[in-house]
């Protein structure tokens, strides 16, 4: 981990010295050079969703490396900056890439709050943006004219398992757990709201989600404790990070151990998988992509990713990533001449379906997010690693 990490820096260093040096020389698309085009990639690099971020490096720069670091047929200058923990970070380095580095596109962002106030940005200087992390539910009303997402609207997971977990459950009870903030809020009331229009019981004495201070909570023990004494069938969370590895460690010691936990993917995706070891085993989840899916395209992706010597199996994060790359290759070779951020976001609306290593899907017309499958996954072994076994297919969200 520790050697994969030091590739990584050094893939930042020689990145950011790349961008910083296509600056200097004043030679992206948008100067007038057709064959060569810079790409701003926002990701988290420090704080608590840092293995969000590098993951999310990892797939961008996985695809560029297969590519013989070309999107399009055009040269690819890559600047990489530091999300950070959110908007006090995010929004001083997205200004930066728009009118320092003045990136013909934008892509990556892990957090919803993020993704907010950036679109804000985006939106005024005409640039797409390619959000390959977390999305708010916006409302029918917001200008979505230059925002674009391979990944998913975060209230998304929870709507996909709702049925499938009332199924379980019967006339029993759900508790309903996740983090205080945007990316818990989303989350949480995609499987509140559908649980309960199928009929559904939370077990949660006034029927509300408990949310517990973010990112503060490190003793999760009171909080599952408690739960206990409702009586639940089962519990459904949502929680990524640090804070998922210790959820799930402690939530084996509590109370609850017994009681079936369901969950958006991310409580076991990645790198928090290997911490949580075997407490996260039998953990039913669901997530968009698993590296068990059958397609030729994650086979490709597995093995490149393995080739490329990058820890453990690819996640989500990384898949939507590699995905926001081959849209790019895609939009970037429908533009003939120079590129700008309305030349290429004209061509991102024509990619039509992408095959991806999730399965084949394509972007919502209006919405400009990714029409796909959604999956049940297991955490179980893997040949000698704990992984998310894929289960079966769930639902295609959103509907058109």
């Amino acid at each position: 981990m520790r050697h994969a990490r030091s590739r990584l820096r050094q893939a930042l260093a020689v990145a950011t010295a790349t961008g910083l040096l296509a600056t200097g020389a004043a030679c992206s698309s948008s100067d007038g050079d057709s064959d060569r085009v810079r790409i701003g990639l926002l990701v988290s690099l420090s704080g608590i969703y840092t293995s969000v971020g590098e993951d999310m490096h990892r797939g961008f720069q996985l695809y560029l490396d297969t590519h013989d670091g070309r999107l399009g047929g055009r040269e690819i200058d890559l600047v990489v900056a530091d999300e950070g923990d959110g908007p006090a970070t995010a929004v001083a380095a997205a200004q930066k890439l728009l009118e320092r580095d003045r990136v013909v596109a934008l892509t990556g962002l892990v957090g919803g709050a993020t993704v907010d106030k950036v679109q804000t940005l985006i939106h005024e200087r005409r640039i797409p943006l390619l959000g390959a992390n977390a999305r708010p539910g916006w409302p029918p009303a917001r200008a979505l004219s230059y925002t674009w997402h391979t990944s998913y609207n975060s209230d998304e997971p929870g709507i996909a398992i709702a049925e499938y977990i009332k199924a379980q459950v019967g006339n029993g009870t759900v508790y309903a757990i996740g983090p205080d903030y945007q990316g818990g809020w989303d989350e949480l009331r995609g499987f509140t709201d559908t649980y309960t229009a199928l009929g559904g019981t939370l077990a949660n004495p006034d029927g509300k989600t408990v949310f517990t201070p973010f990112p503060t909570t490190e003793n999760f023990l009171p909080y599952l404790n408690k739960a206990a004494e409702t009586q639940p069938a089962a519990v459904y969370t949502f929680y990524a990070g640090g804070p998922a590895v210790a959820f799930v460690k402690q939530y084996r010691h509590s109370a609850l151990r017994d009681v079936p936990l369901y969950a958006a993917g991310f409580l076991t995706e990645g790198p928090v998988l290997d911490a949580q070891g075997t407490a996260a085993t039998g953990i039913r989840n669901v997530l968009n992509y698993s590296p068990t899916l059958p397609h030729a395209a994650n086979q490709q992706f597995v093995a490149a990713w393995s080739a490329a010597g990058y820890p453990g199996q690819p996640t989500t994060f990384a898949m939507a990533s590699y995905d926001a790359a081959a849209v790019l290759d895609r939009a970037l070779a429908a533009v003939d001449g120079a590129v700008t951020g309305d030349t290429l976001n004209t061509a991102i609306s024509t990619v039509g379906r992408v095959d991806s290593p999730r399965g084949d899907w394509q972007f919502h017309p209006t919405e400009h997010r990714p029409v796909q499958r959604w999956y049940l996954r297991e955490v179980k072994p893997d040949g000698p690693v704990l992984s998310n076994v894929l289960l079966q297919d769930l639902t295609t969200l959103p509907a058109t």
